[in-house]
């Protein structure tokens, strides 16, 4: 029965960690429906490591693009564009990383609860629309034309993800390049490629503070959740990319909005 929650836990995780509508909402509405039958630190250290499946589904996807060695002539060479492409992807990273290992259990304790969760997901919701609705010509089309300083503007907005879970990780990115200039598609594979050092980062700590100490059932659970989000996400970054080639990301502030309702709803009557 457990392995059987993992799985649905997996699913959801690799649908909510890639579409802007915050993973950390729905894993909390789903655990007071759904509970796995652990302990409340393996609890705490699963729901951050089952990302890991979903963070190599965006490696297996977008090997191309993050892999810079290859071979010429049988020589190894250095893409200097990945290089560089990496270089903003670090100093994108960089604010949540400094903030999340000083302040990630403070944050925690004052934030991760049903009202502040439904809050950030109703006001983000909102500002999903309100951005649409004004949204222009975008000024970057391609990864290359991303500088350093607006990958640290975009690292900025994902400091606050770090600080107010019900954010959305991918939500918050997606929605600070947006108001810089940064096209939809753009936008969406930037904050992908930063969930890899950003997730894989998150889940090492975790990992350390649980000292890695599992049972046999435990270490079933975690690797089966990983594997499902890992299948799950496969399905949902190759439709989110199709998607926004021709619509915009308005539905998924309604969709915020109605989430927020109904955790606010369900939480207080």
């Amino acid at each position: 029965m457990e392995i059987i929650k993992s799985i649905i836990f997996g699913i959801v995780e690799g649908v909510t960690e890639w579409l802007p509508i915050s993973s950390t909402g729905h894993m909390i509405l789903l655990n007071e429906f759904i509970k796995l039958d652990v302990s409340k630190d393996f609890y705490n250290m699963f729901e951050v490591v089952i990302q890991l499946g979903a963070i190599l589904a965006v490696v297996v996807l977008f090997f191309k693009q993050l892999f810079p060695f290859y071979k010429n002539k049988g020589n190894i060479k250095i893409d200097k564009k990945i290089i560089n492409l990496w270089g903003k992807i670090i100093v994108a990273c960089i604010p949540a990383a400094i903030i999340g290992i000083l302040f990630d259990e403070v944050f925690e304790k004052l934030f991760y609860n049903p009202v502040c969760v439904s809050i950030a997901l109703i006001v983000f919701g909102i500002l999903f629309i309100v951005i649409e609705n004004k949204n222009k010509k975008a000024k970057i089309n391609s990864l290359e034309e991303i500088t350093y300083n607006i990958a640290l503007l975009i690292g900025i907005f994902q400091l606050i993800a770090a600080i107010f879970p019900g954010t959305s990780r991918s939500g918050a990115t997606i929605l600070g390049a947006l108001m810089i200039g940064v096209s939809r598609t753009v936008a969406a594979e930037f904050t992908f490629f930063l969930a890899v050092p950003v997730m894989f980062g998150a889940s090492l700590l975790k990992l350390v503070k649980f000292s890695f100490a599992f049972t046999g059932l435990e270490l079933a659970i975690l690797l089966t959740g990983m594997f499902v989000a890992f299948i799950t996400s496969m399905f949902v970054i190759k439709f989110l990319m199709n998607y926004i080639k021709k619509h915009d990301f308005k539905v998924f502030g309604y969709y915020r909005i109605v989430l927020g309702i109904i955790v606010l709803l369900y939480f207080f009557l």
